[in-house]
C-alpha cells in the first residue's frame, strides 16, 4: 500500500478533499485533517497517520502493535500510526472511514474556510478572457 491507495480511497468519502499540510499530502473533511503521510522522524517511513480517538488508538495498538503503533511526535494527538506494508485494501479503507467519521463530528476549520474563501475572491477578479 502506498499513498496513491490512500488518496484513491479517502477521495471517494463523501465531500473528503487533498490538500498539503507542513509539506506533506493531506486528506481533509471541512479542513479538517483526518489522513495524512506522518513527516516527523518518530514516525516509520511507509506509514499513514489517521485521526481518531484516542481511546481507540490505544486499543488498536494493544492489539495489533505489529501494525499500529504510535511515536513520540504524535502522542499527544488524536491518530493512530498505519504501517502501510501489513495491512490490506479493506483494512485501509475502514481506516480511512474511521477517520473520515471522527473528524466529522468536529466543528469545520475556520482557517481552511478563510484561505479557501480567499482563493475564489482572487479568482474571481481574474479578467475573463
Amino acid at each position: 500500500m502506498w499513498w496513491a491507495d490512500v488518496r484513491e480511497l479517502g477521495l471517494k468519502l463523501p465531500n473528503a478533499e487533498e490538500g498539503i499540510a507542513w509539506g506533506t499530502p493531506v486528506l481533509r473533511l471541512n479542513g479538517n485533517i483526518f489522513a495524512a503521510l506522518p513527516i516527523h522522524r518518530s514516525a516509520e517511513p511507509g506509514s499513514v497517520s489517521i485521526h481518531c480517538d484516542m481511546s481507540v488508538r490505544d486499543a488498536m495498538i494493544d492489539e495489533q502493535p505489529d501494525i499500529y503503533y504510535t511515536a513520540e511526535h504524535y502522542e499527544n494527538y488524536p491518530v493512530v500510526l498505519v504501517r502501510l506494508s501489513r495491512i490490506t485494501r479493506e483494512v485501509l479503507d475502514d481506516l480511512l472511514r474511521m477517520g473520515h467519521k471522527h473528524v466529522a463530528s468536529k466543528p469545520p476549520n475556520r482557517r481552511a474556510k478563510t484561505a479557501r474563501k480567499r482563493r475564489d475572491t482572487r479568482k474571481s477578479r481574474r479578467p475573463v478572457r
